[in-house]
This record gives structure tokens, C-alpha cells and sequence, in this order.
């Protein structure tokens, strides 16, 4: 067997230390980071925070985007959601198959993660890690170097390439003994614990179950709920209102040709998508969200401009919408 790994990094502490304990045996380790949409609100900003973590800890990286194989295993995760809409157990086993292919394209021997058994409720039970490795089929080439001895030996440790009494036995949810071990390695920069994922997160979740219990689940439609404020106009219809300037940019690059976009006419405000029907009632209700973000809000109608086509700017008026009705519509 080659000593040369894979390690799974994600910018957290676990994955970079279980790279360096295997490293500190004398295995050539290189890291891969799976990216996909709901890494972050900003995924740009994410893999910058994970070059920078794992360059600090002296571990080479290589990103892969896995949005368009992620998406199919959220539609319909085998083993369910976690407490949101994080499928965390069909990702793992999608991310190891992933990685198990970088490895023989690579040449390496072995995948390395940093699980802490009992550490995360659903997907770090030992039944769960156990069921992970043997779906992803990695058994017996999968260690996970910080819980590695409340295992069995793994192939790497029964050919002596790695020497298990150098790996560790960290269970549960406390962090005392990573903390300890990220000052031996001299590591300082790392993600907060269970920070990142999108869908563990309540207020997102919640967005993304809307779209499918619409059945409109795609791509393009769950990038923009990383945006603004949304509501559910008709079955078919959402309105989504900018929050500050970054969201009226986002909303602007993620616009598709047959949506409307709305803002307040020679005035600064937020900018308003329409997609779905664009009828004259929808037009109406998405105006007056326009109007209602909008410091100023006129009772007797404000000017909106709106437009498919940004050379086709159209008028129209519209007034605040009542409170009630603002909170009914919204997702």
C-alpha cells in the first residue's frame, strides 16, 4: 500500500488535525474539500477560510464542487434529514464514494476524516460510522485517526503503514482534548464547531422546504435563498426582497430572463425579484413589498419601475401592504 492519504477537510478543527496526526507518521496527505452551494452563504468566502486554515497547517488542497451530485441526494436522502434539512448521513456516504475515487486516481492507499465518535447525534453513532464506510464502500480503508482505536484495525494499520498506539480515542461532544492537541500543532485557524452548512440552519431550512413542497426544487431556485426576504405569492409565484446592497447585487447576477425585477423609481431602496406568474395582481403585491422595505413609504403610492428586460423599464404605483398581510404571504 502506498503511503500517500486522502484527507477530507473541511476547515474545522477535527479534519485538520486527524490530517496531521497522519502526516506526523510519515504519510504523504493530500486534502480535498468538497464545495457545493449550502456550504455557505458565501461559498467564495468558504473556500478562502479553508485554503487558509489548511495552508496554515501545512496540508495541500485541491476543491471539488459537488453542487450537482449533492442536489439528488437532497431531493430524496436515503437515511432522512437531521433536525432541518441536512441529510448528513447521505452526504457523508456521498462525499467518502467521491473521495474513494480521488484516491485511486491519486494513487493513494487510504481516506482519512476527522469523525469523533459521538460526537454529532445522527451521523457519528458507531452504528452510523460504521454503515457510512461499509455504503461508501470504504470499509476497512477509511480511518478516522482522533476515534481510530474505539474501532477495529483498519487495512492501512494491519499492513504497518500506520501505527495504531500513534492514533487517538477521543469520543463525545467535548472539545477539551482537540484543544489541547491544536495547541501541540501549532493550529490557530479553524471554523467554529458546527458552523457552515446552510441547511442545519432553521430560517433557511424553512425557505427550502417551501420550494419543494411547491415542486419547484432546482438549482437556480435554491442559490437565491441564500438572498433577501421571501414570499410566497401563489403556488407558482415568490417574490424576494432585498435585505442591503449585496442582496440587490446577488439578485441581479441570479435573475433569469423571464423574471421581473422591481425597485422604488429615483430612489435609493431595496430591489424586488418576481419569479413565477408575473400578472398584473402579482406585479401589484410585489410593488408594494417594494414599497413597504422602503424608509419611505408613501400611503397615497409610490413610483416603481420594473422590468424582464433592463431596457424595458416600466412604470407603475403602489402603496405600502398591510402588516398582516406581509407576514402571511412571507416564507
Amino acid at each position: 500500500m502506498n503511503k500517500k492519504a486522502i484527507a477530507l477537510i473541511s476547515g474545522g478543527l477535527d479534519s485538520l488535525l486527524a490530517a496531521k496526526v497522519v502526516m506526523g507518521q510519515g504519510i504523504e496527505v493530500l486534502g480535498v474539500v468538497f464545495v457545493m452551494q449550502f456550504a455557505s452563504r458565501d461559498v467564495q468566502v468558504f473556500r478562502e477560510h479553508v485554503q487558509d486554515a489548511a495552508a496554515s497547517a501545512g496540508i495541500p488542497v485541491k476543491f471539488v464542487d459537488i453542487s450537482k451530485e449533492f442536489f439528488e441526494v437532497l431531493k430524496a436522502p436515503r437515511y432522512g434529514y437531521g433536525s432541518n434539512l441536512n441529510p448528513c448521513i447521505d452526504c457523508r456516504i456521498l462525499m467518502l464514494g467521491l473521495a474513494k475515487k480521488i484516491m485511486r486516481e491519486e494513487g493513494a492507499g487510504f481516506v482519512i476524516t476527522g469523525e469523533v465518535l459521538g460526537e454529532r447525534p445522527m451521523s457519528q453513532r458507531k452504528e452510523a460510522l460504521n454503515m457510512i464506510a461499509k455504503r461508501s464502500s470504504l470499509e476497512g480503508y477509511l480511518l478516522r485517526p482522533l476515534s481510530a482505536k474505539l474501532f477495529k484495525e483498519t487495512v492501512p494499520e494491519e499492513q504497518g503503514i500506520i501505527d495504531r498506539t500513534k492514533l487517538l480515542d477521543i469520543t463525545g461532544r467535548s472539545r477539551q482534548r482537540q484543544l489541547n492537541l491544536a495547541g501541540e500543532y501549532g493550529l490557530h485557524r479553524f471554523f467554529a464547531p458546527a458552523g457552515g452548512c446552510l441547511l442545519t440552519d432553521p430560517i433557511f431550512a424553512r425557505k427550502l422546504k417551501d420550494l419543494m413542497s411547491k415542486g419547484s426544487l432546482t438549482m437556480d431556485d435554491a442559490a437565491l435563498l441564500k438572498y433577501g426576504r421571501h414570499f410566497r405569492l401563489d403556488d407558482e409565484t415568490k417574490a424576494v426582497v432585498g435585505r442591503n446592497e449585496k442582496d440587490n447585487r446577488e439578485m441581479q447576477v441570479l435573475k433569469k430572463e423571464d423574471d421581473v425585477m422591481l425597485r422604488l423609481k429615483g430612489a435609493p431602496g431595496p430591489y424586488t425579484l418576481l419569479r413565477g406568474k408575473t400578472s398584473l395582481e402579482n406585479l401589484e403585491k410585489a410593488a408594494s413589498l417594494v414599497v413597504s422595505h422602503s424608509r419611505s413609504k408613501n400611503m397615497d403610492g409610490s413610483a416603481i419601475e420594473f422590468w424582464a428586460d433592463e431596457k424595458d423599464r416600466k412604470p407603475l404605483i403602489a402603496g405600502p401592504m398591510a402588516r398582516d398581510e406581509i407576514e402571511r404571504l412571507r416564507v
